[in-house]
């Protein structure tokens, strides 16, 4: 399969080229087809501002920002010198249309203007950069490490940084080194902006957090509080980081399936979707039917499992007890279908290059006709404990509020998004895996407050419901994995009949298939929001810069404005219908 550029590049790109004419950005083939274009440093803020504010129906969405390291990399073919990339993906969800905007950096410590002035999702994007790749953005209002400690020597996605523990030197700590690191673990409040002094009367500094309850994981909010009224708050992550990104440079690209569950590790196989999908587009794929609707069915299932513990965390931070306990019944029942199914519950890693591991088991049917019965009744009951219940109400609506321009400008898609009322679902907007084959509707909110972040995703487990139904009552027939010879690994039937197979099926196991060189994405509407996966081949049996595009990371940046001018209570309220995972934010 060749690289290629859709008709939106060229649309946009003869625009920039007539705009910029002395510095015209070039263009690059994809795998994806999205419009991805070279500018110069030195242009890089005029063309940010112009597609942000100079263009029609413009790319208000900073969907993401990150970098490789280019420095070993073999096939670069048309693409300018370069030591690092920095890598911008824009998107305008009124055209529908993504642009990947691409700067060339050289030398050991290079730099670029910072963009938090024009998009204020960008500052946690930007210290993420340079915390792993030690790219300066020059103007980030504090440019400090975000994942690794403060005390951390290196950059650990340049690529002469180790990847294995067995590769750097034997880990010791003596006492004074145990007291440097918990000193680099205090916090300065004016380092955040925080103060203690109000003049007539001084302000509590609190950490809510790493290890509490409410904060749904190993994550910290340094509070200035003035009485129980928030002022100021400042998340602190990293605490979960596990090098994701890292792993995926020594896996090949079949090996790494596993670990793509443990990033939302709530939305189990559905990690696996969009890694696979681009793939499948560098390796010229067409996954069979079957194989599509299998995974649209086990995708539903989780996206169902993963609102339902939301769901039940919720009421129990703002103060009901019980439907948690139910709701884990619910979920129980849906785990019992998915390992049926998969012969796993939360990681089934079960999603495979080409397809699925397996065929649907004999008995299928019954137990997800059985699921599908259960269900309804379920959710009229929740509605009355849970929605209709006069504390959450109180305690839910008109809090932690904000509208559609708001949430585009810190980046926050999915459930959280469509709370405001903008009904733009990826499953509609861009079908994908035959979602354009299912009816099903598209649940949004008024207000954008913490009440409607929890009614949208009710509303999206009856409409996953009704996408299963749909998938039981449809299924095609046919394989249930394509027969392509980059399909890892083979279909099971066919490897002990011919020798072509077994070979296919000893070397993409074992070594790993190898994938064209080139550059790809693959998006999906997760659990939480969009969720993707873009991946650089260099010709090789693994990738070599694998970056993985979570919808909690740039959601939890937004806790301080709606956090500000509230109570403590509120915030618990504010940060349970988030709807995160700490390994999505990190990785």
């Amino acid at each position: 399969m060749s690289a290629v550029l859709d008709a939106p590049a060229s649309d946009i790109a003869a625009e920039l080229r007539q705009r910029f004419a002395d510095a015209a950005p070039r263009p690059q083939p994809t795998f994806d087809g999205i419009p991805t274009l070279w500018v110069e440093a030195s242009q890089l803020l005029a063309v940010l501002r112009h597609l942000k504010h100079g263009v029609v129906q413009p790319y208000l969405l900073l969907f993401d920002l990150t970098a490789i390291d280019e420095r070993v990399r073999v096939h670069r073919d048309g693409q300018p010198a370069s030591d690092f990339t920095v890598v911008y993906h824009l998107i305008s969800l009124a055209r529908n249309s993504d642009i990947r905007i691409k700067v060339a950096l050289r030398g050991p410590a290079p730099s670029l203007p910072s963009i938090t002035a024009l998009w204020r999702n960008a500052d946690w994007y930007e210290r993420e950069v340079w915390d792993l790749f030690g790219i300066r953005f020059d103007g980030h209002p504090h440019l400090v490490r975000i994942m690794m400690p403060r005390t951390w020597e290196g950059h650990p996605l340049r690529k002469d940084h180790y990847a294995r523990a067995t590769e750097a030197e034997r880990f010791g700590m003596d006492e004074a080194g145990m007291d440097r690191e918990q000193a680099a673990l205090k916090i300065d409040p004016a380092e955040w902006g925080m103060q203690t002094d109000g003049g007539d009367h001084d302000f509590m500094i609190l950490n809510l957090g790493p290890n509490h309850p409410s904060v749904h994981g190993v994550f910290r909010i340094m509070l200035q509080l003035d009485g129980e009224e928030v002022v100021e708050a400042v998340p602190d992550i990293g605490y979960h980081h596990r090098g994701a990104e890292k792993m995926g440079e020594r896996q090949s690209w079949h090996s790494y399936i596993p670990y793509t569950d443990r990033i939302d590790y709530l939305g189990g196989v559905m990690n696996n979707l969009p890694y696979l999908m681009a793939i499948e587009k560098m390796a010229g794929i067409t996954v069979p039917a079957r194989a599509q609707t299998i995974r649209v069915m086990l995708c539903e299932f989780f996206r169902i499992t993963s609102h339902l513990l939301f769901y039940g965390t919720y009421a129990q931070d703002v103060g009901s007890m019980s439907p948690v306990f139910y709701m884990f019944v619910d979920r129980q029942k849906a785990y019992d279908v998915i390992e049926a199914i998969t012969g796993f519950r939360m990681h089934p890693a079960w999603f495979r290059i080409g397809g699925v591991a397996a065929d649907l088991p004999q008995g299928w049917e019954r137990l997800v006709r059985e699921f599908l019965d259960w269900m309804p009744k379920r959710l009229r009951d929740y509605e009355k404990m849970a929605l209709k219940n006069t504390i959450l109400r109180k305690r839910s609506i008109g809090i932690g509020a904000y509208d559609a321009d708001e949430a585009i400008e810190w980046g926050v898609t999915g459930p959280n998004l469509r709370a405001t009322g903008l009904a733009w679902d990826l499953r509609k907007a861009r079908p994908y895996s035959g979602y354009e084959n299912f009816d099903f509707e598209i649940p949004t909110g008024n207000n954008g407050d913490v009440y409607d972040r929890c009614l949208v995703r009710v509303e999206e487990i009856r409409q996953s419901l009704r996408i299963i139904e749909q998938c039981l009552k449809h299924m095609p027939s046919g394989d249930y994995k394509a027969r392509h010879p980059l399909t890892t690994p083979p279909v099971k039937e066919r490897t002990m009949q011919d020798i072509d197979t077994l070979i296919h099926h000893f070397l993409g196991v074992s070594w790993g298939p190898v994938m064209p060189p080139g550059e790809t994405f693959g998006m999906v509407e997760g659990t939480k929001g969009l969720n993707g996966y873009y991946l650089v081949s260099d010709g090789g049996t693994g990738s070599y810069r694998t970056r993985i595009r979570t919808p909690s990371f740039p959601h939890l940046q937004q806790i301080p404005a709606m956090a500000r001018g509230f109570m403590v209570a509120d915030l618990i309220a504010i940060i349970a219908s988030i709807d995160f995972v700490m390994a999505d934010v990190d990785r």
